[in-house]
């Protein structure tokens, strides 16, 4: 089973609070998160309460401080854990709102969006299998999303205002 240890302090110091479930507020167990531990699972920690807010994907190991963990800051506030995935993986991107304009296909990971696909913007995606994560910049970098199977007819669906995804890649639970 998938367990979670929030740190109040950086390198696991101070008050510390374990989560092995989805917790939609955080606050009454801890103020800030300065560091994480995850020691089974796969996880998505939300900077905000009701699963709101940055996104920040973790799998099994250790976060000494919320740089580790692509924080922008010290504040998680609700948390999710999902199943482990053993199967094949597809979407299908759209350059338009509402599955509409140039679409492609993909099954595999890809570290730059505008090489492959011609378009800087994903205004709609189609998450036909597996877990997925949307990078805002190329090579894996910036704010994360993180996207379950089901269709997202805009970018705000997935929790960004921006259309802009620079990268993307499976998230693989094995």
């Amino acid at each position: 089973m998938g367990k979670i240890i929030f740190y109040e302090g950086r390198n696991f110091q101070g008050r510390h609070w374990e989560c092995g479930s989805d917790c939609m507020d955080t606050f009454r167990h801890f103020n800030c998160c300065n560091s994480i531990r995850v020691s089974g699972g796969h996880w998505v920690a939300y900077e905000k309460p009701n699963y709101m807010g940055y996104q920040y994907i973790m799998g099994p190991g250790e976060y000494p401080d919320y740089h580790c963990w692509m924080g922008f800051n010290n504040c998680v506030r609700s948390c999710q854990m999902f199943p482990p995935y053993r199967g094949s993986y597809r979407m299908r991107i759209y350059n338009r709102p509402d599955m509409m304009g140039q679409s492609m296909e993909f099954m595999d990971d890809c570290p730059n969006v505008y090489d492959r696909f011609r378009f800087r913007d994903i205004y709609s995606c189609n998450i036909m299998e597996g877990y997925w994560i949307f990078y805002e910049h190329p090579n894996y970098r910036g704010r994360q999303y993180f996207l379950r199977p089901g269709e997202y007819r805009a970018c705000g669906d997935w929790g960004c205002f921006n259309p802009m995804v620079g990268s993307f890649r499976r998230m693989r639970t094995m």
